[in-house]
């Protein structure tokens, strides 16, 4: 597959799931009255259980006879992607909500864009190689 498309995809997938990362932050935070913290949290596991399925199906299909395409694999290391990319935002939204007095929303999206940049380069060259 071209990389292009590859991107193109991701960016489609990466929409999706910001929209349900912003639904389940607006859910938590403006209807339940959670803090901005656990909301990200929760939205952002959410949103990753939907971003592998459409990854190694859609996004990065690799062939399935290779040994370490296996799913156990494919789920460590997109885990640890996960936990990269999602420590990357984290930190990044602490930043500028606690020293810049950022708006918690704003920060919530502006930390989408850390988030899809780290993953994206983590799971294209680690896990889906």
């Amino acid at each position: 597959m071209k990389e292009s498309v590859r991107v193109i995809r991701f960016a489609i997938v990466g929409t999706l799931n910001a929209l349900i990362t912003a639904f389940v932050v607006w859910l938590l935070m403006h209807i339940e009255g959670e803090s901005y913290i656990t909301a990200n949290i929760i939205a952002y596991v959410v949103a990753q259980i939907h971003n592998f399925i459409w990854c190694k199906y859609w996004i990065f299909p690799l062939d399935p006879g290779n040994k370490k395409n296996s799913i156990w694999h494919q789920v460590l290391f997109f885990a640890g992607a996960f936990l990269l990319a999602y420590s990357m935002q984290f930190l990044f939204l602490l930043m500028l909500v606690e020293l810049f007095y950022c708006n918690e929303y704003l920060a919530q999206f502006l930390g989408l864009f850390i988030y899809g940049a780290v993953n994206f380069i983590t799971n294209r060259h680690i896990t889906f190689r």
